[in-house]
């Protein structure tokens, strides 16, 4: 009878939805569903096999093999090899391990910078703040790869420490301005104001209830500053301007595009650029779950 009653009546009305029966959808399925899964494997592939390149390569990365050079790929060879004749898969291991060394030398660098820099504009007072403040946005507005090209003429011949150096002293712009905005709304909370009438330095301050509150905000551009700075090392080399060619990264594989078109060896172009996409694609991908959860946040509140 209920079964007959249930297709005879049709439930209708203001809020008629509340009536009908869902299915719960468990919460540990909900945020399985939310996260990257995907890319947080794919990434730890890649750091992995980055890590323990000596374990997984079939050829010396730096040895010219010149009697196989412009070799498509092969059972020898997995992913061809180079016009000087180097094995190009096991060049991508060493060549991804220097890339996101420089990718997180570079973000640390960004984020010490940035975060201190805001910090003290956001605390100071408003002409110190005006005055930093526009210092940033004259900095910014002059073209990235301008101030790019001033520093690495400036300091010779580059190695991984150096463009690290270089990417991160240009790219901590956009974190100040951020950490800044923060620490405005935050100055005035309760526990700052408690912790400078107990007597408590900037320092303290800082590093004690700022920051802890800041870490969320800014997640997404400290992790994206990953791959935006693996892909500024990766445009420097392809304009022969980054790591030079002895020493392996992504980028500097990528500097021999010319010789590739000119040879016709599309695997040494499409391979390495591929595994460059991927790796790029990932992490953005996962700072951009940051920055949702962020966003998701603060609307709750």
């Amino acid at each position: 009878m209920a079964e007959r009653k249930e297709e005879q009546f049709i439930i209708v009305g203001a809020n008629y939805k509340s009536h009908l029966s869902k299915k719960k959808i468990p919460s540990y399925r909900k945020s399985l569903k939310d996260k990257p899964i995907i890319s947080i494997i794919v990434l730890a592939i890649i750091v992995l096999y980055c890590i323990f390149a000596e374990h997984l390569i079939n050829h010396d990365p730096s040895n010219f093999y010149l009697n196989n050079a412009n070799e498509p790929p092969n059972s020898e060879f997995y992913f061809g090899t180079d016009s000087l004749g180097r094995d190009i898969y096991s060049m991508i291991w060493y060549g991804g391990r220097a890339s996101l060394i420089i990718g997180i030398l570079s973000m640390i660098i960004i984020t010490a910078i940035g975060v201190t820099y805001g910090c003290i504009s956001g605390m100071a007072n408003a002409q110190i703040d005006v005055v930093m403040m526009r210092a940033v946005e004259i900095a910014n507005s002059i073209p990235s790869l301008l101030l790019l090209l001033l520093l690495v003429s400036v300091m010779g011949k580059q190695d991984i420490l150096k463009i690290s150096v270089v990417i991160g002293v240009t790219s901590w712009f956009g974190l100040a301005r951020i950490v800044r905005s923060e620490v405005r709304q935050l100055r005035y909370c309760e526990y700052v104001l408690a912790a400078k009438c107990m007597g408590a330095n900037f320092l303290h301050i800082v590093y004690r209830h700022l920051i802890p509150n800041l870490v969320s905000p800014i997640l997404f551009v400290v992790i994206s500053s990953i791959s935006t700075s693996i892909s500024i090392e990766s445009t420097l080399s392809f304009l022969g301007l980054g790591l030079p060619v002895d020493v392996i990264s992504l980028g500097s594989m990528l500097s021999l595009a010319n010789r590739a078109f000119l040879s016709n060896a599309w695997w040494i172009i499409i391979i390495p650029g591929l595994f460059l996409v991927i790796t790029l694609l990932v992490i953005t991908n996962i700072g951009n779950y940051f920055r949702k959860e962020t966003n998701r946040k603060a609307s709750n509140l």
